[in-house]
């Protein structure tokens, strides 16, 4: 029996639906330094260590694939997360983001999933998280991993 679709096929792209493609590129280009690959009218893709992260205006994709314009205010839809290799690297990332200008929920803290995290916001209310296994890595895993 062949592996479920998951088990074959990577995800390759993390598209954020985004009120204004340009206020929100120029975050992603100048706050997080993401590299620009594509524009087209109410799109741009970017490219970022390990896959490719998309924002597509809301209104556009809702003219040409019937998807719906509408989100509910201010509830996050979408959580972005980056895996880091140590939790001092989500501190070094945390001062680093800061300075230039990222405003984040509060400063990096441990929790009781066996993490260090720290959480900020882009400008559609998508809400990305910085983490790292603590000592003894990932609680509740379920099955071998490979």
């Amino acid at each position: 029996m062949p592996q479920p679709f998951a088990q074959r096929h990577a995800i390759s792209d993390v598209c954020v639906l985004v009120e204004d493609v340009e206020r929100s590129a120029r975050f992603y280009t100048d706050r997080l330094g993401f590299r620009p690959l594509h524009r087209a009218p109410g799109f741009a893709d970017f490219a970022g260590a390990g896959l490719t992260l998309a924002l597509w205006e809301i209104g556009h994709i809702s003219e040409h694939t019937g998807v719906a314009a509408t989100r509910a205010p201010g509830a996050h839809k979408l959580v972005i997360a980056v895996k880091l290799p140590a939790p001092e690297d989500v501190d070094a990332c945390h001062a680093e983001l800061s300075a230039n200008g990222v405003a984040f929920q509060g400063p990096p803290a441990d929790y009781p999933w066996n993490a260090r995290a720290c959480y900020f916001a882009g400008p559609d209310a998508e809400l990305w998280e910085l983490y790292a296994w603590l000592p003894g890595g990932a609680i509740g895993t379920v099955g071998a991993h490979q």
